[in-house]
């Protein structure tokens, strides 16, 4: 009898301290919650707002690799008479030094030789095929007189006031320090991005030349999910310039991935339904944070990115991007 007493008391107290618990979390986490979404519509209440020297609503991949040779200085040539914003590349070394503007370091894809760039001086690169399929508008193909692997010296040289997306896809720190060397060259530290999925080679790319704008990493785009469904985003700074991101949309249809997960629908589906907020990209354009998102190969695509709050849009196709701005008005 006075065991069941006890054990009835202990209930007692157990749920009366239950109970008093609730009783101040409750409304701690209605004025937690009130508290983030206020913030996040109102973020300039406590971040400044970030200001870049540029914006860009269209951008060229790859200088534009449904209409030309991708990453020819035709194709950025074409682009940027088009009245491209910024044209998005990547690069890699050469043996003898040289930056290159390529998509890949192996070059069998794009020339038909299996050669590695950083194994070859420029002058020994092969030149392109003729005919390309563009990685996301597959089964289509692109072509150009121009044939040439461009030099990212050219580049900076031929159009000095051009925004430039440079991705690097290796931990090269030469290759980073040369790119650095010539962007400080000619004066475009304000108009050129860091641009990596790899936050240990972004980590590399700032502490080189932190004055250079940066976008976000896979790990730290991840960081920006978690902060934003956990209600922390609006409390905390961000040290990015740009958020670049998939339209999930263009999975499997224009765009076919090599990674199996993403081949599937529901897959893609969760990844579209999770990513695609138009509450946080509307979060990051009032902290200044520009939203872009690729590749856009049609006028739908394009479409749906602006309806969802992209503040640009990267394509292979700059005159199909170009008709669309012109003909279209959109808002974030």
């Amino acid at each position: 009898m006075w065991h069941w007493e006890c054990m009835r008391q202990r209930e007692r107290r157990r749920d009366t301290v239950m109970a008093s618990c609730l009783y101040y979390l409750i409304p701690a986490l209605g004025g937690y919650s009130v508290a983030s979404y206020f913030f996040l519509k109102n973020p300039h209440l406590l971040h400044a707002r970030k200001h870049s020297a540029f914006h860009a609503t269209h951008i060229s991949h790859r200088g534009g690799c449904g209409e030309k040779l991708e990453s020819t200085m035709e194709a950025f040539t074409h682009a940027v008479e088009l009245g491209t914003h910024m044209l998005e590349l990547d690069c890699h070394l050469t043996r003898d030094g040289q930056v290159v503007v390529s998509h890949d370091e192996n070059l069998l894809r794009q020339t038909g030789s299996d050669v590695n760039i950083s194994s070859l001086n420029y002058e020994e690169l092969p030149l392109y095929k003729e005919r390309l399929e563009v990685t996301f508008n597959t089964g289509h193909f692109s072509s150009g007189a121009d044939r040439k692997l461009a030099l990212l010296e050219d580049l900076f040289r031929k159009f000095p006031k051009m925004p430039v997306n440079i991705e690097l896809k290796e931990r090269n720190p030469a290759l980073i320090d040369k790119v650095s060397e010539l962007v400080k060259r000619y004066d475009r530290e304000h108009l050129t991005v860091w641009a990596t999925t790899s936050s240990s080679i972004m980590k590399i790319c700032r502490s080189t030349n932190a004055s250079m704008p940066y976008m976000f990493t896979v790990s730290r785009a991840l960081w920006l999910l978690l902060l934003f469904y956990s209600g922390l985003l609006p409390f905390l700074p961000l040290g990015e310039n740009f958020l670049q991101f998939y339209l999930p949309r263009v999975i499997n249809r224009t765009f076919i991935p090599e990674s199996g997960i993403l081949r599937k629908r529901v897959v893609v589906a969760l990844i579209e339904k999770l990513t695609m907020r138009r509450s946080l990209f509307q979060h990051l354009v009032k902290r200044g944070i520009q939203v872009q998102l690729f590749v856009c190969n049609t006028d739908e695509d394009i479409r749906a990115a602006f309806a969802v709050g992209a503040t640009g849009v990267m394509t292979d196709y700059p005159t199909l991007l170009t008709h669309y701005l012109h003909t279209h008005t959109h808002s974030t």
